[in-house]
């Protein structure tokens, strides 16, 4: 059977082989060839059972080859026996049968599949109704919506004294009964049989022709040919595209697994124009594929109109359209997941950025505010935004900017929140400038090199962030080198209160009140005497409580600490490798394909929800997640409205539009690069970007979150880039052998709205929240870094670097360009990257965004 790779009953008898590339030899297309020619063709016939096909079949002989009656009738009577099915069976089934039939020899081919069955004993005709195991075979499930069917027969009879062939093609489709496999409309039939001593020629001439009804060109030709050299044509062509592999160089044998991609029709018809032919597969390859090469962005969203805010309006006019599926194609479980594998990731940054401005603005922005900012920004922008799919985050530039802003006005003694305001209204005024002025149409210049240097960048920040966090733990946490198995009976620890008088529930020790003799240390005859009061002890006083009692630890275990250190460590190694296995779980081979996908869409909150269970049975105190649970600034010197007067001279307000000229070209820049990486055709999303819709949204959202003392947000790369691959829409259904196709994203606004609601009401979740440790927040942190840092070419060309020529993977753009060039590009794109990564590191962090 054919779907769209062959498939062959096993010589068992009781299993379908792995799909597989068919391998034909190049003789039986001649000899199929001359079938076509001499044979009978019947195109457009109207019949509406499969004895009544047989029947027109046989009467249409040409008078020179027209069959004798008695021939003539045992014919007719072969082909319309009843074919023996091999059934997909599930494993209990097949345990469950303990018959094995023997039978062998026919052949049926339908959605362009074969079925190779026959018997020696008296059989019952083909039936005019589906049988019960067609309508209950599972194989249903594997069959294209839309199919129709093509039977083949096959073999070698003992009465017939010339080869009968016929083809035929049916006015319409027509489910013929029993006849297939499963239940569907049949359309082409194809009958090749022979006298004795021929069989092994018959059945690759079958197998050709199913091949053909296989190929998508060759089979356009068939639904529309309209004489017998249609067909003949058609095979031409499929000739001309063939190629051959010589006898002596593979195993024919050798079943060809099925290939991870596939021509399209587009282009096999672009690299082979009608009678046009190849020069060989490897300038085939290469034609198709220049032919698929081009800019990754492409439509109107980046053409300027000429006019004030004309692309904003267009931008708007693009997404109003689509603005209520924005909601009902959010109606999916894969939103689910999304929520709360991005909900997870944006309450760590937030925690994180928030923690780092606390400590780099004496606590003005802290864990609060960023939690505050991060919900309204971030709802309002996936309400009205161009993209919804953007994540909004305070970034590390950003951070930069604040930290040296905050200095400055320390240093110049400005109020910081002020003087921060009346940047904020300056950089939201020159952005209204550049959307005015639709400047935003310049990212079409952004090439592949600047788009993955940024992506490379912010990757590998998420990644030293991560390790960089975990390996602050030994700090906190120390590991304990010094433990000694064999030391443990001298290890203890007491609580030493060394204080004057008895504390209450305790008493003197009996002649250690002070009394003892008084010996003088010049009478040398005189013994030594101990004068101190001795300590008193409390095993039963905790830690805490020895400390704020005013004791001290006394004992040779007291720094020992449980090796949170290392669990930490596990849980986080643990957490990433949980991620990033079960989320390639979708093409495993195990399992159905409902429940792979099911896992692989749930992978990051199923890895979460283990780890989190493991250190729940171990019980050792590692640190958690921690969010407010009071709705006050974090500090208290400040409230939250920031007035524009008052506090600084009247001067820092036109002064502000120094620095804020920075910010701009800081955030613009953030801004776009990032909507340019996510609205790159691959994804092939279908409702449009908004790049001038996108950068009014930020540039309005830096007037409230400067008037109210919050964090200044714009686009998180990586965040996003896990945000969309949380929502990639695959086929459902495939084809045995078929790899499942990427449809695209499932664009909608909902799972971003509802993951900035949740981080808003955080504050009231704190107690549940407590529960997840941080080691494994920063495990979905790294494989967020490195998932983002496997999506960009530059990592492939960053491997070529260390492989031999011989070693190096057959990629497209290794065909056109010479090795020696693309090394070059790589080598230059990691000494920017390089540059980058020192600029940001230090304080002339503040020209990154010139930089870049």
């Amino acid at each position: 059977r054919w779907i769209k790779f062959e498939e062959k009953v096993e010589d068992g008898g009781e299993r379908w082989s792995a799909p597989h590339v068919p391998a034909l030899p190049l003789h039986s297309l001649f000899q199929l060839r001359t079938c076509l020619q001499d044979g009978t063709t019947l195109l457009d016939l109207d019949a509406s059972s499969f004895k009544e096909i047989i029947d027109k079949v046989l009467s249409a002989q040409p008078e020179e080859a027209e069959l004798q009656p008695e021939p003539r009738e045992r014919l007719a009577a072969l082909l319309l026996h009843q074919p023996r099915h091999q059934p997909t069976k599930s494993l209990l089934q097949l345990l469950a049968e303990l018959t094995l039939s023997p039978c062998r020899g026919r052949h049926h081919i339908w959605p362009w599949m074969g079925h190779d069955k026959s018997c020696s004993e008296p059989r019952a005709q083909v039936s005019k109704t589906p049988l019960k195991e067609q309508l209950r075979n599972r194989f249903q499930k594997k069959v294209p919506p839309g199919a129709e069917a093509a039977h083949i027969a096959t073999g070698e009879v003992e009465f017939l004294e010339k080869p009968f062939a016929a083809f035929i093609r049916l006015k319409r489709g027509v489910v013929l009964g029993s006849l297939a496999e499963v239940t569907l409309p049949s359309r082409f039939l194809f009958i090749l049989l022979g006298p004795q001593a021929k069989e092994k020629a018959y059945h690759e001439v079958g197998r050709a022709m199913a091949t053909l009804l296989t190929d998508e060109l060759f089979q356009r030709v068939a639904r529309q040919a309209e004489h017998q050299e249609d067909l003949i044509g058609g095979m031409e062509a499929f000739l001309d595209e063939l190629t051959v592999l010589p006898p002596g160089k593979w195993d024919p044998s050798t079943r060809i697994p099925p290939p991870s991609c596939l021509l399209s029709l587009h282009r096999r018809t672009a690299v082979h124009p009608p009678g046009q032919q190849s020069h060989g597969n490897g300038d085939m390859a290469a034609a198709a594929d220049r032919a698929g090469l081009g800019h990754p962005r492409s439509g109107e969203e980046l053409e300027r109109t000429g006019r004030l805010f004309g692309g904003l309006l267009r931008d708007i006019q693009r997404k109003a359209r689509w603005y209520g599926s924005d909601f009902s194609d959010a109606l999916h479980p894969q939103c689910l997941s999304a929520v709360l594998y991005i909900y997870l990731a944006t309450v760590t940054n937030a925690i994180t950025f928030g923690g780092m401005l606390g400590d780099a603005t004496a606590n003005m922005q802290g864990v609060l505010e960023s939690f505050l900012g991060t919900a309204f920004a971030g709802s309002i922008f996936c309400l009205f935004s161009g993209q919804p799919l953007t994540i909004l985050s305070s970034t590390g530039p950003m951070l930069v900017f604040e930290r040296l802003l905050f200095s400055f006005s320390q240093d110049h003694n400005l109020d910081y929140l002020e003087f921060r305001l009346w940047i904020g209204l300056w950089v939201a005024f020159f952005g209204m400038v550049l959307v005015a002025t639709e400047a935003s149409h310049l990212v079409q210049y952004f090439t592949r090199f600047t788009e993955e240097g940024f992506c490379a960048l912010i990757s590998l920040i998420f990644i030293y962030d991560s390790l960089k966090k975990m390996l602050n733990l030994a700090d906190t946490f120390p590991i304990n080198w010094q433990y000694r198995l064999d030391n443990v009976t001298s290890y203890s620890c007491i609580c030493n209160l060394s204080s004057p008088g008895p504390l209450a529930g305790t008493a003197p020790a009996p002649g250690w009140a002070g009394k003892g003799p008084k010996v003088s240390m010049n009478d040398p005859s005189s013994q030594p005497a101990l004068s101190l009061q001795p300590p008193t002890t409390l095993a039963r006083l905790s830690r805490t409580q020895c400390l704020s009692r005013g004791g001290h630890l006394l004992g040779t275990s007291c720094q020992y600490v449980p090796d949170v250190t290392l669990i930490s460590f596990l849980l986080f190694g643990g957490t990433f490798l949980s991620c990033t296995m079960l989320k390639r779980f979708r093409s495993s081979r195990y399992f159905p394909a409902g429940v792979r996908k099911l896992v692989s869409d749930f992978a990051i909150i199923l890895a979460i929800l283990v780890s989190c269970a493991v250190d729940a049975a171990l019980g050792l105190e590692t640190p958690k997640l921690l969010v407010p649970s009071e709705l006050k600034p974090t500090n208290p010197a400040r409230g939250w409205i920031v007035f524009p007067f008052g506090a600084n001279p009247w001067w820092v307000c036109p002064a502000s539009a120094v620095p804020a000229v920075l910010a701009t070209i800081l955030i613009f820049m953030d801004q776009q690069i990032t909507a340019v990486i996510l609205n790159r055709r691959e994804y092939k999303l279908q409702k449009g970007a908004g790049f001038h819709l996108d950068l009014l949204c930020v540039s309005l959202l830096m007037v409230f979150t400067s008037v109210t003392g919050l964090p200044w947000y714009v686009s998180a790369t990586v965040i996003s880039l896990a945000h969309m691959e949380s929502l990639r829409k695959e086929s459902a259904t495939s084809a045995p052998g078929e790899h499942t196709q990427f449809l695209g994203i499932r664009e909608q606004r909902l799972t971003g709205l509802a993951v900035f609601i949740l981080t808003g009401v955080s504050i009231f979740m704190a107690p549940i929240l407590k529960h997840i440790p941080m080691p494994v927040l920063y495990g979905v942190f790294l494989h967020m870094g490195v998932a983002a840092l496997n999506s960009i070419q530059l990592t492939d060309r960053v491997q070529l670097l260390l492989m031999p020529a011989k070693h190096q993977p057959d990629l497209p753009y290794l065909r056109h360009v010479p090795l020696r060039r693309v090394h070059l590009f790589t080598v230059i794109q990691l000494l920017c990257l390089a540059l980058l990564w020192v600029l940001k590191s230090t304080v002339a962090a503040i020209i990154f965004p010139v930089m870049v």
